[in-house]
Protein backbone atom coordinates (compact mmCIF):
# COMPACT_ATOMS: atom_id res chain seq x y z
CA UNK A 1 0.00 0.00 0.00
CA UNK A 2 1.27 3.43 -0.93
CA UNK A 3 0.83 6.19 1.97
CA UNK A 4 0.63 9.92 0.14
CA UNK A 5 0.69 13.26 1.83
CA UNK A 6 -3.08 14.31 2.26
CA UNK A 7 -4.05 10.85 2.64
CA UNK A 8 -5.97 9.47 5.97
CA UNK A 9 -3.46 7.67 7.89
CA UNK A 10 -4.31 3.62 8.11
CA UNK A 11 -5.45 3.03 11.31
CA UNK A 12 -4.00 -0.40 12.82
CA UNK A 13 -3.88 -2.50 16.19
CA UNK A 14 -0.74 -3.51 17.54
CA UNK A 15 1.21 -5.22 20.26
CA UNK A 16 3.83 -2.61 21.53
CA UNK A 17 6.20 -2.56 24.27
CA UNK A 18 3.46 -0.24 25.71
CA UNK A 19 0.88 -2.66 25.84
CA UNK A 20 -1.20 -3.10 22.88
CA UNK A 21 -2.68 0.54 20.93
CA UNK A 22 -5.55 1.57 18.51
CA UNK A 23 -3.27 3.65 16.42
CA UNK A 24 -5.78 6.56 15.88
CA UNK A 25 -7.30 6.41 19.70
CA UNK A 26 -3.52 6.16 20.82
CA UNK A 27 -3.18 9.59 18.97
CA UNK A 28 -5.80 11.12 20.51
CA UNK A 29 -5.66 14.74 19.31
CA UNK A 30 -1.91 14.80 19.06
CA UNK A 31 0.21 14.78 15.54
CA UNK A 32 2.45 11.53 15.51
CA UNK A 33 5.61 10.22 14.22
CA UNK A 34 5.67 6.77 13.11
CA UNK A 35 9.37 5.63 12.53
CA UNK A 36 10.01 2.44 11.27
CA UNK A 37 14.28 0.95 11.79
CA UNK A 38 15.88 -2.06 9.88
CA UNK A 39 16.51 -4.46 13.13
CA UNK A 40 16.83 -4.17 17.04
CA UNK A 41 20.08 -4.94 18.24
CA UNK A 42 22.17 -3.04 15.36
CA UNK A 43 24.32 -0.02 15.32
CA UNK A 44 22.79 2.63 13.78
CA UNK A 45 19.47 1.97 15.21
CA UNK A 46 20.72 2.00 18.58
CA UNK A 47 22.05 5.68 18.18
CA UNK A 48 18.51 6.61 16.50
CA UNK A 49 16.37 5.06 19.54
CA UNK A 50 18.25 6.85 21.71
CA UNK A 51 18.60 9.71 20.18
CA UNK A 52 14.92 10.00 20.10
CA UNK A 53 14.53 9.41 23.85
CA UNK A 54 16.56 12.00 24.62
CA UNK A 55 14.81 14.84 22.54
CA UNK A 56 11.14 13.37 23.55
CA UNK A 57 10.61 16.92 25.46
CA UNK A 58 10.49 18.39 22.28
CA UNK A 59 7.67 16.00 20.53
CA UNK A 60 6.43 16.46 23.49
CA UNK A 61 6.09 20.07 23.91
CA UNK A 62 4.81 20.39 20.34
CA UNK A 63 2.24 17.78 21.32
CA UNK A 64 3.05 15.02 18.81
CA UNK A 65 3.46 11.16 20.06
CA UNK A 66 6.27 9.14 19.42
CA UNK A 67 6.34 5.39 18.10
CA UNK A 68 8.87 2.97 16.80
CA UNK A 69 8.77 0.04 14.60
CA UNK A 70 10.60 -2.77 13.29
CA UNK A 71 9.26 -6.37 12.21
CA UNK A 72 11.31 -7.56 15.30
CA UNK A 73 9.18 -8.77 18.26
CA UNK A 74 7.84 -6.78 21.61
CA UNK A 75 10.08 -9.40 23.65
CA UNK A 76 13.33 -8.44 21.36
CA UNK A 77 12.77 -4.39 21.59
CA UNK A 78 12.44 -4.81 25.44
CA UNK A 79 15.97 -6.72 25.65
CA UNK A 80 17.28 -3.95 23.51
CA UNK A 81 16.10 -1.21 25.64
CA UNK A 82 18.68 -2.21 27.84
CA UNK A 83 21.47 -1.80 25.42
CA UNK A 84 20.23 1.34 24.13
CA UNK A 85 20.00 2.66 27.85
CA UNK A 86 23.37 2.03 28.68
CA UNK A 87 25.00 2.85 25.39
CA UNK A 88 23.17 6.01 24.70
CA UNK A 89 22.73 7.66 28.24
CA UNK A 90 18.88 7.41 28.30
CA UNK A 91 16.05 5.08 28.52
CA UNK A 92 13.47 4.44 25.77
CA UNK A 93 10.48 6.77 26.72
CA UNK A 94 8.12 5.81 23.83
CA UNK A 95 6.82 3.13 22.56
CA UNK A 96 7.82 0.44 19.60
CA UNK A 97 5.88 -1.40 17.99
CA UNK A 98 6.43 -5.15 17.21
CA UNK A 99 5.47 -5.93 13.88
CA UNK A 100 6.44 -9.68 13.51
CA UNK A 101 3.55 -10.41 11.10
CA UNK A 102 4.16 -7.05 8.69
CA UNK A 103 0.86 -5.86 8.92
CA UNK A 104 1.57 -2.82 9.95
CA UNK A 105 4.95 -2.56 7.70
CA UNK A 106 2.60 -3.17 4.59
CA UNK A 107 0.21 -1.08 5.54
CA UNK A 108 2.84 2.21 5.53
CA UNK A 109 5.04 0.32 2.19
CA UNK A 110 7.97 0.26 4.85
CA UNK A 111 9.68 -2.85 3.21
CA UNK A 112 11.14 -2.12 -0.13
CA UNK A 113 12.08 -5.29 -1.24
CA UNK A 114 15.21 -3.71 -3.76
CA UNK A 115 16.64 -2.60 -1.09
CA UNK A 116 15.69 -5.38 1.80
CA UNK A 117 12.95 -7.95 1.49
CA UNK A 118 12.59 -9.16 5.20
CA UNK A 119 13.43 -5.51 7.11
CA UNK A 120 11.74 -2.30 7.09
CA UNK A 121 13.86 0.46 5.65
CA UNK A 122 13.79 3.81 7.76
CA UNK A 123 10.64 5.45 7.30
CA UNK A 124 9.37 9.02 8.87
CA UNK A 125 5.62 9.53 8.55
CA UNK A 126 4.30 12.74 10.21
CA UNK A 127 0.74 12.52 10.83
CA UNK A 128 -1.33 15.80 11.90
CA UNK A 129 -4.60 16.06 14.89
CA UNK A 130 -6.72 15.48 11.90
CA UNK A 131 -5.10 11.84 11.30
CA UNK A 132 -3.57 13.18 7.54
CA UNK A 133 -0.50 12.38 6.75
CA UNK A 134 1.86 15.34 6.59
CA UNK A 135 5.43 14.18 5.52
CA UNK A 136 6.78 11.46 4.19
CA UNK A 137 10.84 10.63 4.08
CA UNK A 138 12.87 7.49 3.63
CA UNK A 139 16.77 6.99 4.42
CA UNK A 140 18.23 3.93 3.32
CA UNK A 141 19.55 1.30 6.47
CA UNK A 142 23.06 2.53 6.37
CA UNK A 143 22.25 6.47 6.99
CA UNK A 144 21.14 7.70 10.74
CA UNK A 145 18.25 9.92 10.72
CA UNK A 146 18.52 13.99 11.27
CA UNK A 147 15.79 13.94 13.87
CA UNK A 148 16.23 17.81 14.60
CA UNK A 149 15.61 17.96 10.51
CA UNK A 150 11.94 16.04 11.55
CA UNK A 151 11.58 19.02 14.82
CA UNK A 152 12.20 21.86 11.99
CA UNK A 153 9.53 20.17 9.81
CA UNK A 154 7.07 19.73 12.23
CA UNK A 155 7.24 23.47 13.88
CA UNK A 156 6.99 24.17 9.44
CA UNK A 157 4.04 22.41 9.17
CA UNK A 158 2.14 23.56 12.39
CA UNK A 159 2.33 27.09 11.65
CA UNK A 160 1.84 26.55 8.37
CA UNK A 161 -1.31 24.92 9.43
CA UNK A 162 -2.45 27.86 11.45
CA UNK A 163 -1.45 30.76 9.30
CA UNK A 164 -1.74 31.46 5.89
CA UNK A 165 2.35 31.32 5.42
CA UNK A 166 4.77 29.37 3.78
CA UNK A 167 8.36 28.51 5.14
CA UNK A 168 12.01 29.49 3.26
CA UNK A 169 14.68 26.89 2.45
CA UNK A 170 16.75 26.48 5.88
CA UNK A 171 14.19 28.00 7.66
CA UNK A 172 14.10 27.79 11.54
CA UNK A 173 11.32 28.37 14.25
CA UNK A 174 11.61 32.08 14.82
CA UNK A 175 12.66 33.02 11.34
CA UNK A 176 11.28 35.45 8.33
CA UNK A 177 7.96 33.48 6.45
CA UNK A 178 6.49 33.95 3.43
CA UNK A 179 2.92 35.19 2.85
CA UNK A 180 0.99 32.02 1.09
CA UNK A 181 1.13 32.61 -2.94
CA UNK A 182 -2.94 32.02 -2.60
CA UNK A 183 -3.38 35.39 -0.23
CA UNK A 184 -4.42 38.15 -2.32
CA UNK A 185 -2.91 42.08 -1.08
CA UNK A 186 -6.35 43.00 0.26
CA UNK A 187 -6.61 39.69 2.31
CA UNK A 188 -2.83 39.60 3.46
CA UNK A 189 -3.83 43.58 4.86
CA UNK A 190 -6.47 42.02 7.05
CA UNK A 191 -4.25 38.77 7.99
CA UNK A 192 -1.10 40.58 8.58
CA UNK A 193 -1.61 43.47 9.61
CA UNK A 194 2.08 44.42 10.90
CA UNK A 195 3.12 44.82 7.24
CA UNK A 196 5.49 42.75 5.13
CA UNK A 197 8.47 43.25 2.66
CA UNK A 198 7.61 42.97 -1.07
CA UNK A 199 10.79 40.94 -2.97
CA UNK A 200 8.55 39.92 -6.13
CA UNK A 201 4.45 39.69 -6.21
CA UNK A 202 5.14 36.80 -5.85
CA UNK A 203 7.65 36.97 -2.65
CA UNK A 204 6.65 38.95 -0.04
CA UNK A 205 8.38 38.04 3.23
CA UNK A 206 7.24 38.92 6.63
CA UNK A 207 8.48 38.02 10.67
CA UNK A 208 6.83 34.81 11.98
CA UNK A 209 3.14 35.51 13.02
CA UNK A 210 3.49 34.08 16.15
CA UNK A 211 6.97 35.49 17.61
Amino acid sequence: MTVRLGDTAPDFTAETTQGTISFHEWLGDSWGVLFSHPKDFTPVCTTELGYVAKIKPEFDKRNVKVIGLSVDSVESHVKWEGDIGETQGTPVNFPMIGDTDRKVSDLYDMIHPNANDTMTVRSVFVIGADKKIKLTITYPASTGRNFEEILRVIDSLQLTAKYKVATPANWTDGGDVIIGAAVSDEEAKTLFPQGWKTVKPYLRVLAQPNK
